[in-house]
């Protein structure tokens, strides 16, 4: 909602245009029964005497308009005002009915007018119209009243004046009370506006994160299958090759390069399978790989094992790591290595674990031809998923050519806030 002042009240239902139908026809035919019964009581204002005809018309016109006073809410109040004030001038206006009548077409213009600058005016004239014809009526009347009062008056006030304020403090509430419950059913129905209107925002925000909570998902489950099947596939292809160049000349290396095939796509299946089962029995989302850190050597020991050179080596003292650190270290380890194997052609790859005093630095160096696109090697889906882990941790992460040759990888992890700052001497740890 652009502003407040610029809300409009939509117009009545078909189901409230109904109701006002219903209820302006019954006030007509009340209005109705009341000037016969008050010419039978002898009650009409002033005294003068007038056509039944006349009199019946009046309380007709004064009525009737109350059944569009919610469509039509500024025109009922002008018309019905002046019916109103023309019936007294005649002197054949029924006052129970009629007066009832105006009040609620003044309330109507308060609730219901689209233009509120409009209605404030209209309703403040027609007030003071009918205070106006209040104080013509008693100049007119003050010529009949007897110079000693009324007769059965106490007398303690002067007559005139006693029914001049009478009068006034009585028309003071009744338009005072329209104009002021007008104003409050307006303000409600604006508040009930607003409350639907933030209650679909609301709705909105939840559909939104909910639809951001499944992207989110999608994209982390396809992060974990493009990290667990390239790094398998990769090392499976590069073992099958060395397999097939040395199946006529060395039977045990190629049974050897067959074996980590076999293991290695076991490995893939099993964890595609506890993922995808994962997700098949449960509403929680797939559970984080379980491998960590401390099964980097693991996984260069697979690259050994596919004929190329793996140098590991960790410097500063290890200390634990957050679950979702290590795995994020893992990873970041495992995708470079992929990288070095699928498009570099490297021979070597050296990878490098430093505990720093903040951060753990991830750095992945191989020796292949590097990377001719700006995603580094490949340029596909894996380096994208590696800045996705290290920005969720708040980390950094680089990837480029190497000046020497080959392609790096260094990315940087801060460490949790518990972990000591101080760190023993650096020492290297080879495999």
């Amino acid at each position: 909602m652009s502003s407040l002042d610029d809300w409009r009240r939509p117009g009545p239902t078909p189901r409230q245009r109904r109701i006002d139908l219903v209820i302006g026809l019954v006030v007509v035919a009340g209005a109705l029964l009341n000037v016969v019964l008050s010419r039978s009581a002898g009650v009409f204002v002033w005294g003068v005497e007038r056509s039944l005809a006349e009199q019946l018309a009046f309380g007709f016109a004064v009525t009737l308009p109350l059944v569009w006073r919610r469509s039509h809410p500024e025109a009922v109040m002008v018309f019905t005002a002046v019916v109103f004030i023309a019936g007294q001038v005649r002197g054949a206006q029924e006052i129970q009915f009629a007066s009832g009548a105006i009040f609620a077409a003044i309330y109507a213009a308060g609730a219901w007018a689209q233009d509120r600058p409009r209605a404030r005016w209209l309703r403040i004239v027609v007030i003071g119209a009918m205070f106006g014809w209040l104080a013509i009526a008693w100049l007119i009347a003050a010529d009949q009243v007897p110079e000693g009062g009324i007769p059965g008056g106490s007398g303690e006030l002067p007559p005139l004046l006693a029914g001049i304020v009478n009068q006034v403090l009585i028309n003071m509430v009744v338009f005072g009370f329209s104009y002021f419950f007008g104003e409050t059913a307006w303000l409600a129905a604006r508040r009930e506006a607003i409350l639907v209107e933030q209650a679909g925002q609301l709705r909105q925000a939840r559909a939104a994160a909910a639809d951001q909570a499944v992207f989110t998902e999608r994209v982390r489950i396809a992060r974990e299958l493009h990290d667990v099947v390239a790094h398998h596939v990769s090392v499976m292809g590069i073992q099958a090759a060395a397999a097939r160049r040395a199946m006529d000349r060395d039977a045990g290396t190629a049974r050897d390069a067959l074996t980590a095939v076999e293991e290695s796509a076991r490995t893939a299946v099993d964890e595609l399978h506890r993922m995808l089962g994962a997700l098949r029995t449960s509403d929680e989302p797939a559970p984080a790989p379980t491998a960590g850190v401390e099964r980097v050597g693991e996984l260069l020991e697979r690259v050994r094992e596919a004929g190329l050179t793996a140098e590991f080596a960790v410097y500063g003292t290890a200390v634990p790591l957050a679950g979702s650190t290590s795995q994020a270290a893992y990873r970041i380890v495992q995708e470079a290595v992929t990288n070095a194997l699928k498009h570099a052609n490297a021979s070597t790859i050296d990878v490098r674990l430093r505990y720093l005093a903040r951060d753990l630095e991830i750095d992945v160096a191989d020796d292949g031809r590097g990377s001719t696109t700006t995603g580094g090697s490949g340029g596909g889906m894996g380096l994208v998923g590696m800045r996705e882990r290290v920005a969720v941790l708040g980390g950094t992460v680089e990837a480029g050519n190497r000046s020497a040759g080959g392609f790096r990888v260094r990315a940087r992890l801060p460490l949790a806030p518990t972990v000591p700052a101080q760190r023993g001497a650096e020492q290297a740890v080879a495999s």
